[in-house]
């Protein structure tokens, strides 16, 4: 991998849409984070129910499911950032809503879910919009670096909004809602001040066959068909992620601090990657090397799996997510350089769908193999499963692993 010159670094930050775009999404990347731990307490803390704080997925996840495909057809039809400004501004309005019922005491679990409905139903129009604004913020040849830098992003907030929005509900529960609609409107200056090229396509109908048009995009291309099938089945398999509560309590005999390190070690892992990313480009075989990264990512889930060190699972772990930072970096970067602009709001809805339904479904595989045959063989033959589909798409897509170089 060559090295990336610090000039060339300094020139990414200093790219002014890019560095608008890059805080903006920092900015609603924290204020998710804070909204999950935040929201995740209050529920629990007003109903006692397990059940209903699995609910507060649920309810996220339906009208992200429905309205996916409208939104990636809006994010190609009308200008993103100002899609984006629209989400932020409803996302501003209902944490204000939340912080408000919090402070005032008279915040139910009903008014909850709807919020979180909400939010749901603007993650759903704001992602893929966002996606497909940054290849034309990221300057010229550079798309790699600033794919490398977005994801970071979201490893950061990780990693330090729950701790952050923990903290904060800590004062009172209505001061992590307060903190996002800050974030929320924050990242609504940031974009409005982001000056990048209208996006061609705006006359199109929203007709059935525009809404799906995407699907049909993805699967005339084997490149993208492959690359966000790959991540469809390997984080479907190997979902051990899932399991870490019972390997803390039952495995590791550790305690809840333990199931916090446990649950930050990939995201350690991503973000320092993703430093060695924006410094080194992968500029031969990526095609390649993101099937590698795959393999390492099924065999560390492995190593995890058999583990009964917690020292030596939180490595395995670290290793999971540096090794899905590479695949992820290359994926996103492969599917929007293939993409004609005109198409990224859609394809980057499909793209969205995929992951969503593979890290929730993937947590669901995971629970009932463990189930069926426990934690450990649950864990291995996902690791397994990771592998052996890495292998076969490598066969199923030679063009994908043929792919030199990221242009």
């Amino acid at each position: 991998m060559p090295s990336v010159s610090p000039s060339a670094t300094r020139a990414l930050i200093g790219h002014r849409p890019f560095f608008l775009y890059f805080s903006a999404r920092t900015c609603s990347e924290f204020s998710a984070q804070i909204g999950a731990v935040a929201v995740g307490w209050q529920v629990y803390a007003l109903t006692g129910s397990a059940f209903d704080l699995g609910m507060v997925g649920l309810v996220q996840f339906i009208p992200t499911a429905i309205l996916v495909f409208v939104a990636g057809h809006a994010a190609d039809r009308y200008d993103r950032r100002r899609v984006a400004q629209a989400c932020q501004i409803v996302e501003a309005a209902t944490a204000a809503f939340l912080a408000w019922g919090s402070f005032a005491g008279w915040l139910n679990v009903e008014q909850i879910f709807a919020a979180v409905a909400v939010f749901g139903v603007t993650t759903a129009f704001e992602s893929p919009a966002v996606a497909a604004l940054l290849p034309t913020v990221a300057p010229q040849g550079m798309l790699q670096k600033a794919t490398a830098f977005s994801t970071g992003t979201f490893q950061a907030a990780m990693i330090s909004g729950p701790a952050l929005g923990g903290f904060a509900y800590a004062l009172a529960p209505g001061v992590p809602y307060a903190v996002m609609t800050v974030f929320c409107l924050l990242a609504f200056m940031l974009n409005g001040a982001i000056t990048a090229p209208t996006q061609v396509g705006g006359d199109q109908q929203p007709t059935i066959k525009a809404l799906f048009a995407g699907i049909g995009f993805v699967r005339r291309n084997p490149a993208i068909l492959g690359s966000i099938s790959l991540d469809l089945f390997a984080v479907l398999l190997g979902g051990a992620t899932a399991l870490l509560p019972i390997y803390a309590r039952d495995i590791l005999r550790t305690g809840p601090w333990g199931l916090g390190v446990l649950r930050g070690a990939p995201a350690v892992g991503a973000l320092l990657m993703t430093a060695v990313l924006t410094h080194y480009t992968i500029n031969r075989r990526v095609g390649l090397r993101m099937f590698q990264a795959v393999i390492v990512f099924g065999v560390a889930t492995i190593v995890f799996a058999v583990s009964h060190s917690i020292w030596f699972s939180i490595v395995a772990l670290a290793v999971m997510g540096a090794a899905d930072t590479v695949s992820m970096v290359i994926r996103i970067a492969l599917v929007q350089l293939s993409t004609p602009d005109e198409m990224r709001g859609r394809v980057g809805a499909v793209n969205f769908l995929f992951v969503n339904a593979s890290y929730q479904l993937g947590e669901f595989e995971s629970g009932v193999t463990a189930a069926l045959f426990g934690a450990v063989p649950a864990a291995v033959l996902g690791g397994i499963g990771t592998i052996a589909v890495a292998l076969i798409w490598m066969r199923l897509f030679p063009s994908l692993r043929q792919v030199e170089r990221l242009e």
